[in-house]
C-alpha cells in the first residue's frame, strides 16, 4: 500500500544527494486551470526538476508577492480547495516520482484539521511541508509528534536577519533542508543577486549545517539559478515559473526549464 512506501522512502533525502545544483520549482495548486494540478506535474517531471513545491491557494498570502498572489486569488475562483487538492493528488504516485512538497499558510490546516490534514498528506505521498507562519516553538510544542507521525517533514524558512543562534535552532529541529530565503521582501523574480545577498549565502554555507540549504525569492534565471546554487544545494523558482504558464500554459515549461539549467 502507499502509506508503507511513503513511510520507507525519503524521497526528498534522495533528492538531496544527487549531484550537482537542486532545482525546485514552486507552483500555485489549480492554476491557470483548476484541473492543471497534475498536468503541471507531469511536464515538470517530464523535464528534469528535482522537487515539486504545490502551492496550497490562500486568501492572505503574506510572503507572497504580486504574481503569486494573483495565482492564488486565481485558483481560489477555478474552484481549488483543499479537499480538491488531496482529490487530485489521489492517485498521484501512480506516476510521480519527484519529492513533492505542500507549501501554503496554517490557516487552511487549522480549517481542516492538523491530524486529518497530515494524514491526507501522507495517504497521497506529500513528503513534507512548508507552512511560513507557523512558528517554530509553536510546531515545536504542538504539532511536531503529530508530523512525524505521518512521516512529514517540515522545512523552515531563514532570511538574512535570522540570527546564527537561530539557524542553529532551525538545523537541530530540522531533517529535510533549510530554505534559505534571499531577501527581508516578498517573493518575486529579479535579475541578479548584490554583493549583500551572495555574502548571506556564503556565510551560511561555512555554518556547516547538518541541513543542506536551498535558496529561494528571487531566482527566475540561469544567472540566478547559478549565484544562489554557487554556496547552496539548490535553489527554487516561483514567481518566474508562474509567469510562464501564464503567458504560455503547460506548453511554455520545457522551454523554461531548459532557460534555467540547460
Amino acid at each position: 500500500m502507499q502509506i508503507k512506501e511513503n513511510k520507507k522512502t525519503d524521497r526528498i533525502g534522495v533528492a538531496l544527494k544527487k549531484e550537482g545544483p537542486l532545482l525546485s520549482i514552486y507552483f500555485t495548486a489549480g492554476y491557470p486551470h483548476l484541473e492543471d494540478t497534475l498536468p503541471v506535474l507531469r511536464e515538470l517531471q517530464k523535464n528534469g526538476v528535482d522537487m515539486i513545491e504545490i502551492g496550497l491557494p490562500f486568501s492572505d498570502p503574506l510572503a507572497d508577492g504580486p504574481t503569486i498572489q494573483e495565482s492564488s486569488m486565481a485558483a481560489l475562483k477555478n474552484g481549488m480547495t483543499t479537499h480538491r487538492l488531496f482529490d487530485q493528488l489521489r492517485d498521484v504516485r501512480s506516476e510521480i516520482h519527484l519529492p513533492l512538497i505542500l507549501m501554503g499558510y496554517f490557516n487552511p490546516v487549522l480549517q481542516f484539521g492538523v491530524e486529518a490534514f497530515c494524514e491526507k498528506c501522507r495517504e497521497v505521498g506529500i513528503d513534507g511541508l512548508i507552512l511560513p507562519d507557523l512558528p517554530l516553538e509553536i510546531y515545536q510544542k504542538q504539532y511536531r509528534a503529530i508530523f512525524e507521525k505521518y512521516g512529514l517533514k517540515m522545512v523552515f524558512l531563514i532570511t538574512p536577519q535570522t540570527s546564527e543562534a537561530r539557524i542553529r535552532t532551525i538545523d537541530r529541529t530540522s531533517d529535510a533542508f533549510i530554505y534559505m530565503v534571499s531577501t527581508a521582501s516578498t517573493t518575486g523574480a529579479q535579475q541578479g543577486f548584490d554583493p549583500a545577498a551572495e555574502d548571506y549565502f556564503k556565510r551560511v554555507s561555512e555554518m556547516n549545517l547538518k541541513n543542506p540549504q536551498i535558496v529561494g525569492f528571487g531566482i527566475s534565471n540561469a544567472q540566478t539559478f547559478g549565484q544562489a546554487t554557487k554556496h547552496a544545494k539548490g535553489a527554487i523558482i516561483g514567481s518566474a515559473f508562474i509567469k510562464t504558464l501564464t503567458a504560455h500554459g503547460l506548453s511554455g515549461i520545457s522551454s523554461f526549464i531548459k532557460s534555467v539549467r540547460p
